[in-house]
């Protein structure tokens, strides 16, 4: 793969963090575990939803009512779609004095978070996440509004992550 690219592994496939020397961050893509939780979860409410909608009209107002099945089905083969969109677009980069996560897909949004700016880095699993091996990495900054998450981690590299801009921003937040 092409280094910047977004679907570069950097440090999962390394081991080291993938800091960009020059002006081109390196961009980190998610693992495929966080598609494959959202698909399952996608595909376990709105064939619920479908078998619903399948089953009471079908057997209230008679057989034709059941063809209302076929919306939910849709929306699970269009959100089938949107979420490996959505996968895609998440990535971030470690830079020598601060941290990109950009996300999105319509509307692309970047965020960018200074390391002496960080107060605290939380690392959260819930349990579906635990099922599936995945932790999630949220920083926060004396911005209120300032909303970095990086979600479906390895456990290992948010560990990382979180050690690594916990370290930094103590380097970085000294002179203040």
């Amino acid at each position: 793969m092409e280094t910047g690219s977004p679907h570069d592994t950097g440090t999962a496939a390394t081991g080291r963090p993938a800091v960009a020397d020059g002006d081109e961050p390196v961009w980190i893509a998610l693992p495929p575990g966080l598609l494959r939780m959202r698909r399952l979860l996608l595909g376990v409410w709105l064939g619920l939803l479908t078998l619903a909608t399948a089953l009471v009209p079908g057997l209230l107002a008679g057989p034709v009512w059941a063809a209302f099945a076929l919306l939910p089905l849709a929306l699970l083969l269009w959100g089938w779609v949107l979420l490996e969109r959505n996968w895609r677009s998440w990535r971030y980069a470690e830079r020598a004095d601060d941290l990109l996560i950009s996300r999105g897909v319509l509307w692309r949004e970047q965020t960018v978070v200074p390391y002496g700016r960080m107060q605290l880095v939380e690392v959260t699993s819930g349990p579906v996440e635990r099922h599936f091996g995945l932790a999630s990495v949220q920083l926060h900054t004396a911005a209120a509004a300032t909303d970095a998450t990086i979600p479906g981690l390895d456990p290992a590299e948010a560990e990382r992550l979180r050690d690594r801009l916990t370290e930094l921003g103590e380097a970085r937040s000294a002179g203040l």
